[in-house]
């Protein structure tokens, strides 16, 4: 059974059943993945997976039941599963389903032809030679990935909503292993697009020079600097904090928001822009998990907070309407809020600028602990670091082994200068984030 005659029988049953309001969320993919290791196929998955979640409303309280199986019994069976779950429920806050009849943005995404098993192959063996290939200091250990997948996302509802939008992802991976002899290091790139326009060589190149960076380095002395932080190291930032963003998370006091609106809360050098359409989106979306039509944002515009992020539940609460960004982890998860490609929009300054300005600083590339040592309710960082002194306005002596702390809400109101060279670094999956070369006026560092 296919889903439009799966939906059939769904409007059938809440017939039946005096279910009035209800929505039907569709996704379904096919995926291919090849991995390489020692110039060989090591790992190969070939799959199709996806499935239908069913809201409905009753009695004022909402239900959800899903299933992976396109059949009459299951149709009749999730409708009722659906419809049980919510008259469990004990208390029931205000719920919504979108309105049909709402204006989307006249967008058609770009679907570059995906390529085949065998062009996979290809493609991923070659890069692995090219990782091997691009320095002397490469060793076993390095691998590469390519892949493809086609997805579908549709949204019906008894309100007059009947959306599809389809999305095609191609890729490749390349993971760099190096070693001087003392020590090893590794870095991954990643680039998705028009997978026959992918430069392998390049890629491979730009893992095996980031990966030889990270040997050797000393510890810097613990103190106070000026911080560069590179546009990878500043999007995993906006990406770890991106939650202060949800208009939920601040109405649950989640975040220090709540209220912000129309204040300052970054210097006036910073906007901060939520677009579905970026160029660099991996699933550029019309439409979000509720059928409001989505659309480019400036949640932060020159310092001041214009909108956090709302579906319409929360949009209701706040008297606010919804800007679009409804989400699902998966068909089968519950509604929340995230951003589509969240950006730090580009400055004026080249980067070379920046360092030039942040003499005697640490140019800041890499940190890991993102999960462990950040909390995005405080706003508290303190996470383990790697990068560069900045000496006569360059990047000099490597530096590792250390940890930069501070407060994201503090930070965003202490950059001094934002470069002109926004990246998207690693844009997999239905979320991107993004960032320029950033300064931050002064920043806590312990190393030794």
């Amino acid at each position: 059974m296919n889903f439009q005659t799966f939906k059939e029988a769904v409007i059938a049953r809440c017939g039946a059943l005096g279910i009035a309001d209800y929505e039907l969320y569709y996704q379904a993919a096919e995926a291919t993945s090849v991995g390489f290791f020692q110039q060989e196929i090591n790992q190969f998955s070939s799959h199709a997976e996806g499935g239908v979640c069913l809201r409905c409303i009753v009695d004022g309280k909402m239900g959800y039941a899903s299933t992976e199986e396109l059949s009459e019994p299951e149709a009749l069976r999730l409708v009722d599963t659906a419809a049980d779950n919510a008259a469990a429920l004990e208390t029931a806050e205000p719920e919504f389903l979108g309105e049909g009849g709402q204006r989307y943005e006249d967008f058609t995404p770009t679907l570059h032809p995906l390529p085949s098993t065998e062009t996979l192959i290809t493609a991923g063996l070659a890069t692995q030679k090219a990782i091997y290939a691009a320095d002397p200091a490469v060793i076993d250990g390095s691998s590469t990935q390519a892949l493809c997948e086609k997805s579908i996302t549709a949204i019906y509802n008894s309100r007059g909503l009947d959306l599809s939008y389809v999305n095609h992802i191609a890729g490749l991976v390349a993971v760099a292993v190096v070693s001087d002899g003392a020590e090893m290091a590794n870095a991954a790139e990643i680039k998705l697009g028009d997978f026959a326009a992918i430069d392998r060589e390049a890629l491979a190149a730009k893992a095996a020079a980031q990966a030889k960076a990270k040997l050797g380095g000393e510890v810097p002395e613990t103190g106070l600097y000026p911080i560069v932080f590179g546009p990878e190291a500043m999007a995993d930032l906006l990406q770890t904090f991106s939650g202060i963003f949800s208009a939920e998370a601040a109405r649950k006091g989640l975040s220090k928001l709540a209220g912000a609106e129309g204040t300052a809360i970054a210097a006036d050098i910073v906007t901060i822009v939520d677009d579905p359409f970026h160029p660099d989106s991996p699933c550029p979306q019309p439409f979000d998990a509720e059928g409001s039509p989505t659309r480019r944002k400036f949640v932060v515009e020159k310092g001041i907070l214009n909108t956090l992020l709302y579906d319409l539940k929360n949009a209701h609460l706040a008297g606010k309407t919804t800007t679009g960004n409804a989400a699902k982890g998966s068909y089968k998860s519950p509604v929340g809020i995230r951003p589509f490609t969240m950006t730090i929009a580009p400055g004026d300054l080249p980067p070379e600028e920046i360092l030039a300005k942040a003499q005697g600083g640490i140019y800041i590339d890499s940190l890991t602990g993102l999960h462990a040592g950040a909390d995005s309710v405080s706003g508290d960082f303190s996470l383990q670091s790697a990068g560069y002194l900045i000496q006569n306005g360059k990047k000099a002596n490597h530096v590792k082994n250390f940890t930069v702390a501070g407060n994201f809400f503090d930070m965003l109101k202490s950059i001094t200068a934002v470069g002109s060279d926004t990246q998207v670094p690693k844009p997999l999956g239905t979320t991107a984030f993004g960032a320029p070369t950033v300064l931050v006026e002064k920043l806590s560092v312990a190393g030794k």
